[in-house]
């Protein structure tokens, strides 16, 4: 793999832009051009199985370059392939121009932990097409002094790691990456815990890493939720300090918590306590900067009754968030209420296909069954993020306006099957189950 002829060194070095990220480094624009046969084309012509190397700062990664071809104007694979581009802190627009005269293809491209980007793009033999998409790159520095405390479990993944990394799946034909920082957008922040964070192996999934792909290029989303938080937990480890210092005009903070504030022990954790004070801190943290707050509150468990309707697992804390957002007059996306319409639709069967329950060796490594009824797979997220963007139909936000046109209209009592879901799997797993319940 690492054998001296598939490295080389870049050719016609790229023309650089700086821009002043959001932590004052400079970011540079960069293009990446893939063949053999190019010849007067700007940028960095690959045209060679080049494997990423930190001194070079792009490559193809973890172990994939074995998975490409190059032909004379692109790099073609059939396997999960990642490229990596070393960056700064910051938010990138993202231009992919794919196709090839040869061959028809079928493309999903997923960013960083799993962020679903572009679902299975079909393209005839003899076309070329561009898409555009905005991926946020983060570091946990805040200032000089201050830092996001990072789960151990969370600084070996893509979202925690100093550069941009892509994931091309199915029948891929890429000839350019374009790479331009991009700060004048708006920002969706995503504040919640593991039925939010960005899931970063398989089967695990959630919804914050599939409403990406259903936003249009004028928003980046930037997911800072992570698994087992509360609402304590999370501004304790600094990730509210975190967005705060990034917060702009115009911008979006939704606060997604429950699954983990409801195990808390002590007289003052409950629903109605520090709940609710933390949630309004929260909300007041957002509107000083002249950011949106919306909240949302927490996702079902899958737990039925013996006649078919859903458990309320989360006691007084659904009502709870509802109070706060009523009092502060805070836009509320009910997806408690949303997923329990969603699960009895489909009924106690049926939904364990949303989540993670696979038979043992479904997965390498899976010696026993995998019997979660929190957490989901790709399909189930997906339906979550439905269920999101229906709410922010339903308040008339301004975001609705930065929905994709083609995204269909979304009920949760006429979902989707798992029998449609087409999906490409990520090439990594893990059978450990994230924190929390």
């Amino acid at each position: 793999m690492h054998s001296n002829n598939l490295l080389q060194e870049h050719k016609n070095p790229i023309a650089k832009e700086d821009t002043p990220d959001s932590v004052g480094n400079s970011a540079k624009a960069q293009l990446f051009c893939f063949g053999s046969k190019r010849k007067s084309q700007k940028g960095t012509l690959i045209d060679s199985q080049l494997i990423y190397d930190s001194k070079r700062g792009y490559g193809f990664d973890f172990n994939t370059a074995q998975n490409i071809k190059i032909n004379t104007t692109a790099f073609t694979a059939e396997k999960p392939t990642y490229f990596s581009v070393a960056v700064p802190e910051g938010n990138y627009r993202i231009e992919v121009t794919m196709g090839s005269k040869e061959k028809a293809s079928n493309i999903t491209i997923k960013a960083e932990s799993r962020r679903l980007m572009l679902n299975q793009f079909y393209m005839k033999k003899g076309r070329q097409v561009t898409k555009t998409f905005n991926v946020n790159i983060r570091n946990a520095k805040i200032d000089a002094t201050t830092n996001i405390s990072l789960k151990d479990r969370e600084k070996d993944t893509f979202n925690w790691d100093d550069k941009l990394t892509l994931e091309f799946l199915g029948g891929v034909v890429i000839q350019s990456i374009k790479i331009i920082p991009d700060e004048n957008r708006s920002v969706v922040y995503l504040a919640g815990d593991s039925t939010v964070t960005d899931q970063d192996v398989e089967p695990w999934a959630s919804w914050g890493q599939f409403i990406t792909n259903y936003f249009d290029d004028k928003v980046v989303v930037a997911n800072y939720a992570v698994s087992g938080s509360a609402l304590s937990s999370f501004k304790g480890s600094n990730r509210l300090k975190k967005i705060n210092a990034l917060l702009k005009p115009g911008d979006y903070l939704f606060i997604e918590f429950g699954h983990n504030d409801e195990k808390l022990k002590g007289p003052e954790n409950t629903a109605w306590e520090s709940y609710s004070k933390y949630l309004s801190e929260y909300v007041e943290t957002a509107r000083k900067k002249g950011a949106i707050p919306v909240l949302v509150t927490p996702t079902q468990r899958r737990a039925f009754n013996s006649n078919g309707t859903l458990k309320p697992t989360h006691g007084d804390f659904p009502d709870a968030m509802r109070a706060v957002a009523q009092k502060m007059n805070v836009p509320l996306i009910d997806i408690t209420e949303l997923t329990t319409r969603l699960y009895e639709k489909w009924g106690d069967d049926t939904s364990r296909k949303a989540f993670v329950q696979y038979p043992a060796n479904t997965f390498p490594g899976q010696d026993k069954a995998l019997e979660d009824n929190t957490h989901f797979n790709s399909f189930g997220a997906n339906e979550i993020a439905l269920c999101v963007l229906k709410g922010i139909g339903e308040l008339e936000l301004p975001l609705r306006k930065h929905i994709r046109k083609e995204t269909p209209a979304y009920s949760p009592t006429q979902p989707n099957y798992i029998s449609t879901w087409t999906l490409p799997m990520s090439a990594r797993f893990e059978i450990a189950k994230p924190d929390g319940n």
